[in-house]
């Protein structure tokens, strides 16, 4: 097994005390610097000399399993799968890694052959965290108290919203979205998920396929958005969708942007059908510097950093671990990528 994205020793170590078996092949030297905890691409200043790209190459094209996506890139993935017919399983950092596996162009043969995980769930708790908090900002008219406090206005009185008294749409019931309605349901919100399968999910109180999306989302106070972007999610919460909810309701992004029509949601906002929006995912990112999201005031921003936290370097090298456990085993692995959606 090889680390083709950077790890430090220290996990690397931990990897080995909780599978023994592996053979876990490192040079530090061709991994760039981690700048902080979650940081899988590593320093952009890292740059290799050709000899150095050479054998990082060689190292990636001998690997029976990678640790991560050579170079975070799909077209660095593509050339090591051409290259190493040896090659048996990928895991990817990302929860959505499933995006990286069908960027990369592989061939029908090369997917067959080739084991695809993700670290799905390594981010569910500070993703439902953000969930939360965009939420109750929401609820407690963020944007009008700063926009007083700004003013230094000392504004008449006016009620805030109680999250116990509301409705939530979870559009996505995977790994975080069981998280966020766990929490939810915790403080007395009334929670409406999203599921193809129907499968009771604790903390949910109604389940509704996702082509009722619309009907599902017909007077509800929230919507909190967590799907994976694929063909079947690509701009699934649409002017229907938004139109659906009451007017003012609070809409947080932790998925994929490019579920949300932002079109739509920039309209929605516009007329004051979205009264508060906590976005930490989009479309394109970065964030074109000429979108009216930035200026809005009702809508928060955050680069696609509400997952990272100490934490997560941790739970994917055990995650991986264990993984590596059931390959050798023979056994199934879990978050397998589904290489005709790719989620």
């Amino acid at each position: 097994m090889v680390a083709s994205t950077p790890i430090s020793e220290e996990l690397i170590e931990r990897i080995v005390r909780r599978e023994p078996r592996v053979d876990f092949i490192r040079d530090q030297t061709l991994l760039p610097p981690q700048r902080f905890s979650g940081d899988h691409v590593g320093d952009p200043a890292f740059r290799r000399t050709p000899e150095q790209q050479r054998a990082f190459d060689e190292l990636v094209d001998s690997a029976q399993a990678l640790y991560g996506v050579p170079e975070e890139k799909p077209a660095a993935l593509k050339r090591t799968v051409e290259r190493n017919p040896g090659l048996l399983w990928v895991h990817t950092m990302a929860a959505g890694g499933g995006a990286q596996i069908k960027a990369a162009q592989l061939t029908d043969d090369d997917l067959a052959r080739i084991r695809f995980t993700t670290s799905a769930g390594v981010h569910a708790e500070p993703l439902a965290e953000y969930a939360l908090f965009g939420l109750l900002a929401g609820a407690k008219t963020l944007p009008k108290l700063l926009a007083h406090q700004a003013e230094r206005e000392w504004a008449g009185r006016w009620e805030m919203g109680l999250l116990s008294q509301q409705r939530v749409l979870l559009v996505g019931l995977g790994g975080i979205g069981k998280v966020v309605a766990a929490k939810l349901s915790a403080l007395g919100v009334t929670v409406v998920g999203t599921s193809r399968s129907g499968t009771p999910v604790d903390g949910v109180d109604e389940i509704v396929h996702p082509d009722d999306l619309a009907q599902a989302a017909a007077d509800v106070d929230g919507i909190v958005v967590s799907l994976p972007g694929t063909a079947a999610t690509d701009g699934l919460v649409d002017e229907k969708v938004l139109r659906a909810a009451k007017p003012g309701f609070t809409l947080v992004s932790i998925g994929r942007g490019t579920v949300i029509d932002e079109q739509a949601l920039i309209a929605a906002l516009r007329d004051g059908q979205v009264g508060f929006a906590a976005l930490d995912v989009f479309a394109v990112e970065p964030l074109p510097g000429d979108s009216p999201l930035w200026s809005d005031p009702r809508v928060l921003i955050s680069p696609h950093t509400a997952a990272l936290n100490s934490a997560e370097d941790r739970l994917i090298a055990d995650l991986f671990a264990d993984n590596a456990g059931r390959l050798l085993d023979g056994r199934p692995l879990r978050n397998p990528v589904d290489t005709v959606e790719f989620y």
